[in-house]
Formats: structure tokens, C-alpha cells, sequence
């Protein structure tokens, strides 16, 4: 795992609106990204820019995680952004929209490093994955520089890359959901569209020892749709969830909270597995269920993420 700093709610933020912005970094959101790319219009860009060096450099964050998403490696606006931010001692990293090319990647971190030579560690890049290019690709990305922490779904516009007929972020559309009917003989049985990508970027982040961020629910005024799908990626594994509102924020920290009943089964079976290994035993039954290490595994993950 890349970093032991908790990051559930990973709440964005446009970063020309500095109300927003001053309550983002005052919320219970475990990180924040400042966004100077999709939810800024191209004629607020620089405006946006010096709002998110002021804001890394009077607002108390605590100890949040603090991000800008930058915008696009073709863009015009990335030269001047890398160069405001790269010394920025706030700043933990920078997101990366639409990473689909190893060497671009390489490129960024470059910059970023020789904008601020004198920075003790560079700002790590978080890598945004929302192409179908980009998620072929994200195992090169994944291991393309030392600079990158992390690796982020982008669910709207991975959509729109594969030509998904829907119009909601982070929810696949009603026709995908369900297949099979009385006259195919086959039984109907729910679909998902962000499944694959969800998984095939995270086996990604595990295997690269980096932290893997699903991306958001546009259904904010939603609670319970949106505690369903933090549910989903925390049951995956994810080690967090964007988040577009401040209203996800609470229905996005219950899903990654182990519940009650989670956190003493974990314990039943790190118990049981210390008393069969004081026996001599690597295995052990408990509620007629075979236990072993990899299960202890598992349950040391459920108590740590409850600790």
C-alpha cells in the first residue's frame, strides 16, 4: 500500500470558486483535489490557477490530502500550472487527467521536478485513467516513474471513450443492467459497466504498491445511491472514492468503515489462527468454514481499515 494516510473521501473541489474551496479544506473529506481542469471554463484557467496557490498557501488543510488536477498534457494552460505549483511545500500531488501515454507521464514529472529543484521530495503525480488507450495502458502507467502515488477511475469520461449510452457519472445505463428475458430462456442478471475498469485498475495499484481512488457518484443528492456505490469499491478494495459534494462525503465514509459484525468476525479469525498455530496448525475450521493465512490476511486488512 503506497500511503497509511486514510483517503475514503476524495472530494473535488472547482478551484476558481474560493468559498467552495475554503469549505473543502474545512470538511471531513480525507483529501481534496483543487480542479483546474473540467470544471473550469478556458476563460477562468489562470484565474482558477492563482486561486489554487493561495489557497495551498493561507488555507489550514489539517491533514488532509491536498491535489490539483491539472489540466491536460496538450493543453495550453500545463506549462504555466506546472510551474506555480511544483515548489508549492503544501501541495502532495498533482492529478494527471487522461494519462494514456507513459512517456507524457514521464515528461510531467520531469517538468515538476525542474520547476522546483530544490523541493526535498517532488509532488507525486496522481494518474487519472479515463480512456479505453489510458486503461490498456495502465500498467505501463502505473510503473512509468517513481513520482506516481496513485491511480484514479475517471468514470464519465471512460464512458464516453467506449461509447456507453448513458448520460449519468458513475452509474451504467438501464439497458446494460440487466440482460436475458422468458423468451431467450436465459435469466436476467444484473450488469456493470465500471466492473472491468474498476478491477483492472486496481489489480494495477496493488501491483505497483500504489493507491487506487474510484471515481465519483453524480447522483449527489442521492445518499443512498451514493453509499451503494462507495459500498462497491470498498468492498473491491479501493482504498477511496471522489466525491463531487459535500452531501457524499458522510455516505462515502460509512461504506469504507468496516461495520461491527466485520471488524469481530476479522478478530474471530485472527484469534482462531493464533490458537491453531500455538497448536502447531496452519489451519484451523470455525463456523465450518476452513481457515488459513490467507484468510488472516484478509481479516488484518478489514481491522486495519477499522483502526
Amino acid at each position: 500500500m503506497a500511503s497509511l494516510r486514510p483517503m475514503r473521501a476524495y472530494l473535488a473541489v472547482p478551484a476558481h470558486r474560493a468559498r467552495l474551496v475554503a469549505k473543502a479544506a474545512a470538511s471531513a473529506a480525507d483529501a481534496v483535489f483543487m480542479d483546474l481542469e473540467d470544471a473550469v471554463p478556458p476563460s477562468e484557467k489562470s484565474f482558477a490557477l492563482n486561486e489554487a496557490v493561495q489557497a495551498l498557501a493561507s488555507l489550514d488543510w489539517g491533514s488532509k490530502r491536498v491535489t490539483v488536477r491539472i489540466n491536460a498534457v496538450d493543453s495550453p494552460f500545463i506549462a504555466q500550472e506546472i510551474r506555480a505549483l511544483a515548489a508549492l511545500p503544501r501541495l502532495d500531488a498533482v492529478i494527471v487527467p487522461k494519462a494514456e501515454r507513459m512517456s507524457d507521464i514521464a515528461g510531467i514529472a520531469e517538468q515538476m521536478r525542474a520547476a522546483a529543484p530544490d523541493r526535498a521530495a517532488p509532488v507525486a503525480l496522481d494518474l487519472l485513467i479515463e480512456t479505453a488507450l489510458g486503461l490498456v495502458n495502465v500498467d505501463a502507467l502505473a510503473a512509468c516513474h517513481a513520482s506516481i502515488a496513485a491511480l484514479h477511475l475517471g468514470v464519465g469520461d471512460f464512458a464516453a471513450s467506449i461509447g456507453a449510452r448513458s448520460s449519468d457519472i458513475g452509474v451504467s445505463p438501464d439497458g446494460y443492467r440487466h440482460m436475458g428475458s422468458a423468451q431467450t430462456g436465459y435469466a436476467s442478471a444484473p450488469l456493470d459497466l465500471f466492473a472491468y475498469p474498476m478491477m483492472r485498475l486496481l489489480v494495477a495499484a496493488r501491483a505497483f504498491g500504489l493507491i487506487a481512488i474510484d471515481g465519483p457518484c453524480g447522483a449527489f443528492r442521492d445518499a443512498g445511491l451514493t453509499e451503494s456505490s462507495a459500498q462497491k469499491a470498498a468492498a473491491m478494495g479501493f482504498d477511496g472514492k471522489q466525491v463531487i459534494h459535500p452531501d457524499q462525503i458522510e455516505p462515502t465514509l460509512r461504506a469504507f468503515a468496516p461495520s461491527d459484525q466485520e471488524l469481530a468476525q476479522a478478530r474471530r479469525i485472527v484469534d482462531a489462527m493464533e490458537q491453531a498455530e500455538a497448536q502447531g496448525q496452519g489451519a484451523v475450521t470455525l463456523d465450518g468454514k476452513m481457515i488459513d493465512y490467507a484468510n488472516v490476511r484478509m481479516a488484518r486488512r478489514i481491522i486495519e481499515l477499522g483502526s
